[in-house]
């Protein structure tokens, strides 16, 4: 169940936005507040941010600079009145998903909070099948007892943490793509392809 944080300093129009998204199967939170709502931040992680633009204090385009980096930044969608429509693009330019004008049509809302949902579901597959890969070519997991393989893992500690070229040299089959896998897994360039040669 995807988790949606709404921000606004309208009542009624936080108390329609929760029941239209609990009825649609969303877990909703709402925030008075973008302080209110960086406080909820900190303890609940939402899947979807859906704030208003203009608010008393932190303004919608404060709050969308401030959202958590890590492990992704939950996409942000921002309520507009018709007439800050150049206020939205701006938002846009700053990093929102999406914006909304107000007042607020049901279906194109549950239409855009569906696409933001579908895009934060991506970056955590994305994510997890990282972290895979990153776990699978750890340098510890390559087995061997010789002095020969321990040397070998020792070199691999040691230069993957840096940014120079490394030659691997061996017969066919001894798994040089694999060493080569372990040390870019292992290094400042993992989140970059990787790429193997024949």
């Amino acid at each position: 169940m995807a988790i949606i944080l709404v921000v606004d300093d309208e009542p009624l129009q936080r108390d329609i936005l929760k029941t239209i998204l609990d009825d649609e199967g969303y877990e909703t939170h709402t925030a008075p507040s973008a302080e209110e709502a960086m406080r909820i931040l900190k303890e609940v992680r939402p899947d979807v941010v859906l704030t208003d633009l203009r608010m008393e204090g932190i303004d919608g385009i404060e709050l969308i600079e401030n959202l958590p980096k890590e492990p992704f930044e939950p996409p942000a969608i921002v309520m507009t009145a018709y007439g800050t429509i150049s206020s939205a693009v701006e938002a846009i330019k700053k990093g929102a998903f999406d914006y909304l004008t107000k007042p607020l049509d049901k279906d194109v809302l549950l239409i855009m909070v569906k696409r933001a949902v579908e895009k934060t579901e991506l970056l955590k597959e994305n994510i997890q099948l990282q972290k895979a890969l990153f776990d699978r070519f750890q340098i510890e997991g390559i087995i061997g007892h010789s002095p020969t393989m321990i040397r070998a893992v020792e070199i691999m500690k040691k230069v993957s943490p840096s940014a120079v070229m490394v030659l691997i040299l061996g017969e066919s089959g001894t798994g040089k793509e694999l060493v080569a896998r372990a040390i870019h897994y292992n290094s400042p360039r993992k989140i970059k392809s990787f790429t193997a040669v024949n």
